[in-house]
């Protein structure tokens, strides 16, 4: 396994995949069916340490905590959820007990979770990061990228739903 990025040449042969992809399977937006989806209901991330988790989701990145019940599948684990706006919850897990390693990039795993706010409220989240000391990468000017306590790359993303650096992605 190599931990390196693609040459010029491999960077070229997977654009034209890609756009062969795009060609084989991406529909005009007038010919596209209805979805069955209604949103993501939430999406669930573990946390090492629930207390650290919600003061920063919730005290630093502004997502109020919602509930914070047993988990049913894991006696003694915690589930919680914060409200990331529009009916959409970010969810964690604690699993006490469990020897867990750290967070990592896996194929099938959680590259980065994206999560949408208004340009105000994008410029006052990163005062407070910049207050509180806390590292990020600003990207674009409508991105800001972060880790978590646990280590899961964040993303604070001002462009609209539905839109990203100005184009549509739906």
């Amino acid at each position: 396994m190599r931990d390196m990025a693609p040459t010029p040449a491999e960077v070229t042969k997977l654009a034209e995949a890609r756009d062969a992809l795009r060609e084989r399977h991406l529909r005009p937006a007038a010919e596209r069916p209805p979805t069955n989806g209604r949103g993501i209901h939430h999406t669930a991330l573990i946390s090492s340490d629930v207390e650290r988790t919600i003061e920063f989701y919730q005290d630093v990145l502004g997502f109020p905590l919602t509930e914070l019940i047993e988990n049913r599948d894991y006696p003694g684990s915690s589930h919680f959820f914060f409200d990331v706006g529009n009916g959409n919850a970010v969810a964690f897990f604690d699993l006490p007990g469990l020897d867990l390693g750290p967070y990592a990039e896996v194929l099938g795993g959680l590259h980065h979770l994206a999560l949408s706010v208004t340009p105000e409220r994008w410029s006052a989240i990163k005062d407070k990061l910049d207050e509180a000391g806390v590292q990020y990468l600003l990207e674009s000017k409508t991105s800001i990228y972060l880790s978590d306590p646990d280590g899961a790359r964040v993303e604070l993303i001002s462009d609209p739903l539905g839109e990203m650096y100005g184009e549509k992605i739906g």
